[in-house]
């Protein structure tokens, strides 16, 4: 039996659940290479993990490029990282406490979902990888809507599981997370070793930031039952 009042928890992945940092800015310089660009600075694509990639190409190229200009980009991505995940030593850890904490809160009272900028594809080839999916009934990739930090993939999960606004919780990692959480009114909680500091998952929304992940499910009891 859960000890929070949660019908649905909804989880980002990439920095949330995976430490994929090192994939993701490896993809992105090799795609920025076949277009004939200088790849950008790591942090940069570290700041935009999490809003759909056609969106996060966009905002890091330069000044005078077009939206049209993503498109090859962020096919070039996509080649990339296919490369790099069939290769004998790909890594992609999961983060501490991580497998634990989703055997925890997996229950029949709880539905567990994901919420996440990665293309089902994608996200499909990690839960797998992982041995993950099992955890989750409901998957909401940027195959499915608008994304971050637009509501309709929070909301979609929610309708498929017939969850209120108030019965969910998302975890994640960046403001692009709390701020779509926000738009779709329900409660948030941040994680602090993601792509986004602690005082911005504050400023945009989190009720609570975490430090370790086994720390969830005591944030959790805390914000069903005493907290805001």
């Amino acid at each position: 039996m859960s000890e929070h009042a949660f019908r649905l928890i909804v989880f980002d992945y990439d920095g949330t659940l995976v430490d994929s940092q090192g994939s993701i800015v490896g993809a992105m310089a090799a795609a920025f290479e076949e277009n004939a660009l200088a790849p950008p600075d790591a942090a940069a694509v570290r700041r935009v993990v999490g809003l759909r990639l056609e969106e996060a190409i966009f905002r890091l190229l330069p000044d005078s490029a077009g939206w049209d200009d993503a498109a090859p980009l962020a096919a070039a991505y996509r080649r990339a990282f296919h490369r790099m995940r069939v290769e004998p030593g790909y890594r992609e850890p999961l983060f501490p406490g991580v497998a634990d904490t989703l055997a925890l809160l997996d229950c029949a009272e709880v539905c567990l979902g994901i919420a996440t900028g990665k293309n089902r594809r994608g996200l499909l080839a990690g839960l797998e990888r992982h041995g993950l999916g099992g955890h989750f009934v409901t998957l909401q990739t940027a195959d499915d809507g608008p994304g971050k930090p637009a509501p309709e993939i929070l909301r979609r999960a929610m309708a498929e599981v017939g969850a209120a606004a108030e019965d969910t919780v998302m975890v994640g990692d960046t403001t692009f997370d709390m701020e779509m959480a926000a738009n779709a009114g329900v409660r948030a909680v941040g994680v602090a070793w993601g792509y986004h500091e602690t005082e911005e998952l504050e400023t945009a929304g989190a009720a609570r930031v975490i430090g370790r992940m086994d720390q969830l499910p005591s944030t959790l009891t805390f914000l069903g039952r005493d907290g805001p």
